[in-house]
Parts: C-alpha cells; sequence; structure tokens
C-alpha cells in the first residue's frame, strides 16, 4: 500500500505540474512541430546519451573493484544502470535500488555493499552539479537572475540583481561565520543531537568525496566523472539543432539547460515529468524563445531520454532476465562507505 500510494502521489504531482505548463500552451502546434524535428539529431543525442551510461557504469565499476576483490565487467554494470534507469521511469526512486539488486544477479554483488557505492557516486555528481550551477551564474547571471526574480517576485531588473547580489555575499558571509563558530564551539554544539546527526551526515559525505583516493586507479575515475557531464552538455545541445527555433542557440544556453534540467529531474516525478518541463522551458524564454517554442524543446528533449531509456533500459531488462544469477561474489573489505 505504502508503494501504491507513493506511486500515486507522484502520478498525481506530475499530472499537477503538467497542467501548469502546458494550459497556455497550443498542443496541435506544439505535435505539429515535433513531427518536423531533425530526427538525425535526435539519433546523434541518442549516442551520446548512451556513451554517458557506459561511462557511468564505467566509473561505478572502478568504486565496486575495492570493496568486492574484482571489477565487475564494463556490459554488467552498464546493463544495471540501464536497468536501474528503466525502473525509474517507472516508479520515481526505484533505479538505485533496481541497479544494485541488478548487479547481485549478474556479479553476484551483495545489494548493501554495491549501494553504498551508489551513495558515494551520487556525492560526487553533487559535487559536479555545484560545480555547474556556480559556472552558469558565472557567465549567465544577469539571465538567471531575471528568471529567479520573474518567476517569483514578476519582474526583473537591476533592483532585483542587487539583491540577489546582497544574498549571495550574506550567504557565503554566513557560511563563513558558521565554519568559524563550528571550529570554535563544536564540542560543546555536540551535546545536540540534532547537531550530532547533521555532522554524521556532513562528515560522511567528506568522507565520501576522499574516498576517491583508495581506488586503484583514481584517475580514471575522476576522469569518467567529468566524462559523463561533458556528454550530458552535449546531449542538451546538438537537440538545439534539430529544431529551427532553436537551432541558434549557443554553447552558453546549453550549459543553462543542463543545470535547470538537472534540477527538474531530481523532482520525484516520473522521469522528470512536469519539473523538467518546468525548470528547461522557463530557462529558454530568457534566450528570446517563445513560451510555446520553449516547452516544445523542453518535450523533445524529454522524449528523446525517454526513448533512450526505454529502448535501452528495456533491452538491458530482457537481458539481465536471460541470464543466470550469480552465486555471491566475497567482499574483501567491510566498510562499504569508507570506499
Amino acid at each position: 500500500m505504502k508503494n501504491i500510494l507513493t506511486y500515486a502521489i507522484s502520478l498525481a504531482v506530475a499530472g499537477g505540474l503538467l497542467w501548469f505548463v502546458f494550459k497556455d500552451i497550443d498542443l496541435n502546434a506544439m505535435f505539429a512541430a515535433l513531427g518536423q524535428a531533425n530526427l538525425a539529431w535526435v539519433g546523434v543525442y541518442a549516442v551520446i546519451a548512451m556513451l554517458s551510461h557506459w561511462s557511468r557504469g564505467v566509473r561505478w565499476s572502478l568504486l565496486l573493484e575495492p570493496v568486492t576483490g574484482h571489477r565487475p565487467s564494463q556490459f554488467d554494470s552498464t546493463l544495471a544502470v540501464m536497468t536501474g534507469y528503466f525502473a525509474n521511469l517507472l516508479i520515481p526512486r526505484m533505479g538505485e535500488v533496481t541497479r544494485c539488486g541488478t548487479m547481485n544477479r549478474l556479479e553476484g554483488i551483495p545489494v548493501n555493499v554495491s549501494f553504498g557505492t551508489v551513495v558515494a557516486e551520487r556525492i560526487f555528481d553533487v559535487l559536479m552539479l555545484l560545480v555547474i550551477i556556480g559556472l552558469t551564474l558565472v557567465l549567465e547571471f544577469t539571465r538567471l537572475s531575471d528568471l529567479v526574480f520573474s518567476l517569483f517576485a514578476g519582474k526583473g531588473g537591476n533592483g532585483s540583481r542587487t539583491g540577489l547580489y546582497l544574498f549571495l555575499a550574506v550567504g557565503i558571509g554566513g557560511a563563513v561565520v558558521a565554519w568559524f563558530m563550528y571550529n570554535k564551539y563544536k564540542e560543546v554544539l555536540r551535546r545536540n543531537a540534532l547537531f550530532v546527526k547533521v555532522e554524521t551526515f556532513v562528515l560522511g559525505l567528506v568522507d565520501g568525496l576522499l574516498s576517491v583516493r583508495k581506488l586503484r586507479q583514481p584517475g580514471l575515475f575522476i576522469f569518467h566523472t567529468l566524462l559523463i557531464w561533458v556528454l550530458y552538455y552535449l546531449t542538451m545541445y546538438v537537440l538545439f539543432f534539430a529544431m529551427p527555433q532553436t537551432a541558434n542557440l549557443g554553447p552558453v544556453a546549453a550549459l543553462t539547460i543542463l543545470m535547470m534540467g538537472t534540477i527538474g529531474m531530481a523532482a520525484p516525478t516520473q522521469g522528470g515529468l512536469g519539473a523538467f518541463n518546468i525548470m528547461v522551458g522557463s530557462a529558454l524564454v530568457i534566450y528570446g524563445l517563445t513560451q510555446q517554442d520553449g516547452q516544445t524543446l523542453a518535450t523533445l528533449m524529454l522524449l528523446s531520454q525517454w526513448a533512450v531509456v526505454i529502448v535501452f533500459g528495456g533491452l538491458s531488462f530482457l537481458i539481465v532476465l536471460s541470464r543466470r544469477k550469480k552465486a555471491g561474489a566475497e567482499v574483501s573489505t567491510a566498510p562499504v562507505s569508507a570506499e
């Protein structure tokens, strides 16, 4: 019942977001524009997307090697990644568990062991997202500040940007003060149970980031982490050329769309449905597109992502089902979180 309720709530949220997105959109015109999209560029997108999924599989196998004593095959790790994406498209937040269960079937790696590496992997992805957010803010601060205040205050302008500058300055200053207070009074603060929980969580994130030093090939891990996000960026950029209305958007616009789209995909809806459209469609408007054209491209991007996951994720699922379950692998190290 809990799973059914979670699924129903997710569908309801997605439905509400879709209504909000498309209530002022001419759907007939949008479908007509999608029908005229250049499928060659969609094919290029599919190739780049699969390369990113393969790279994620390779990176995961590098994380699994220290805790299992052997490196899973790139094919098996990619199958597990794609099967996880396929499951996540059906039931939000089921991707990680499904991925680990698939690796247990293919390589015999215990789920609790592989799940620990997935958590560590997510830490690096969050770090990369923060880097992308910072870079995008530096390059497109004016446009993004206008977008933020058009969404939440109904207007932009110099006054709004001044307010955002002040907000950022206060945030940075507050972080510096918090760090100073933590180092000076941490022994006193640790008497509070909530503070201990927060501290343990944050220190766990730091430990996860530092775990890359314990890998046998840390340089290869960092290379694939960077490659994954470069390929993600390229998937956004190449789809600009699939529609004449967006073919003139530049590389910096693709960086903005990557940032907004990634945030949208984090929403607890099936495959980012609704949230992705809102974030990407709103961002495209600041580059001179109409709301109609912006939502059309956002829909094309989302459908392209789904098509790759449905086709290759579904195929991966069938391959996994055809494989006989492998006996459990020995785990050579104990603390999963440290690796």
